[in-house]
């Protein structure tokens, strides 16, 4: 018997069979709504420009946990909260201080997020409260995680978390050894903002999928690691801003045009170009863009910026394909010092937060996830004797 080909399906029979689940709808959710045609991202009922322009990154964890606006005593709990759990246990201290310093920042975040839950919060009863209260617990750990690696490996003392100020600015204090100026934490916020959910990606499904089977939340935030550390999903922004700099090495040579024009006819990708849900301009670029020609000026990194602009024009003009939220995020997190292999780890900063909102949607509805496949194999076939195969 032959092989069933999937361009043989018969789509009567077999309606929903897509490659990477295309349109596929697997879940209800209030957590956030993409209008990839309008160009249009909703947390929670807020429109992402509303958020970007008003909210702080801890308003929009509590939004995404509970539907809702903080009041102020609830968002000064929830800092409060946040604060106490930014320290990391021993333990896992002590496995970022003897890893492999070469390691990828991902792998180690990944495996140091695991290893939390052998120290999680103390359970209430209350499973909705204990996973809120572990949801806090690991977005207020991860940047100290992420700091101190990167302090390691670079031969430098790994500098303890604050008891006071922002998410944004602790991290920024832990990674640089100094504490940050008003424009940096500001920016720090915004990305955590633009990067903390967006729908059913690929990260977001796994969250989910392993959440299904009634496993703990660490072990879902872990598998979402996972499967943000594989480059068609998480990494983009990284390529993007290691093209700049390699761009950067040629000096006055360095022409931005025809370097996007060559990669084309070359039919070689362009990172930070195109997405899979947006069909115009992703909404959270417009910020980053703004927040890159800023930062650029004040820090000296004007050609970069400029560079940029000169390939989004040439893609514009060439193959009308705009930019997603990677493009300018590269140059953003660049100009506030931030290395460039670090950059998916600070977008799993900030995804946490949605990621355990979802697990949090889930675990309150849950029904196993249990996906068919069409097997397309052979079958019967007959037993052919070892010695004879």
């Amino acid at each position: 018997m032959a092989k069933l080909k999937l361009q043989d399906i018969d789509t009567n029979e077999y309606p929903h069979i897509n490659r990477g689940l295309e349109g596929i709808i697997a879940f209800s959710t209030t957590k956030s709504s993409i209008d990839g045609q309008k160009g249009e991202l909703i947390y929670a009922g807020y429109n992402i420009d509303t958020l970007a322009e008003n909210a702080t990154f801890e308003e929009v964890c509590f939004l995404l946990w509970n539907d809702r606006l903080p009041n102020k005593q609830e968002l000064d709990a929830l800092k409060k909260k946040l604060i106490e759990e930014r320290k990391v246990p021993d333990p896992v201290l002590d496995y970022i201080k003897n890893t492999n310093k070469d390691a990828e920042p991902m792998a180690v975040l990944r495996s140091a997020t695991s290893m939390l839950a052998d120290f999680a919060p103390e359970e209430t009863g209350d499973s909705n409260q204990d996973y809120q209260n572990q949801a806090i617990a690991m977005t207020a750990q991860m940047p100290t995680i992420v700091a101190a690696f990167d302090r390691v490996r670079n031969g430098k003392e790994i500098v303890a978390p604050l008891k006071e100020g922002s998410t944004a600015f602790n991290f920024l204090y832990m990674l640089n050894g100094e504490k940050p100026g008003t424009q940096a934490e500001n920016t720090m916020d915004l990305c955590l903002i633009l990067h903390a959910e967006h729908g059913m990606n690929a990260s977001t499904f796994t969250c989910r999928t392993i959440c299904s089977t009634e496993s703990d939340i660490y072990s879902a935030v872990t598998g979402a690691i996972g499967a943000l550390k594989g480059p068609l999903h998480g990494g983009a922004n990284t390529a993007v801003m290691n093209m700049l700099l390699n761009m950067d090495k040629q000096g006055e040579q360095a022409d931005p045009v025809a370097f996007t024009k060559k990669k084309l006819a070359n039919r070689e990708k362009i990172m930070g170009f195109g997405h899979r849900v947006y069909k115009t301009f992703d909404p959270r670029a417009y910020h980053l863009r703004q927040k890159s020609k800023a930062l650029s000026e004040e820090t000296g990194h004007e050609t970069l910026y400029e560079w940029s602009e000169a390939i989004l024009e040439t893609m514009k003009s060439e193959k009308n394909i705009d930019p997603n939220v990677d493009f300018f995020s590269a140059t953003v997190y660049y100009s506030i010092g931030i290395k460039p292999d670090l950059y998916t780890c600070i977008f799993t900063m900030s995804r946490v937060s949605g990621w355990t909102a979802h697990y949090l949607e889930q675990a309150a509805n849950n029904r196993l996830i249990r996906p068919r496949a069409l097997y397309t194999g052979e079958k019967n076939l007959d037993w052919v004797p070892i010695d004879k195969r």
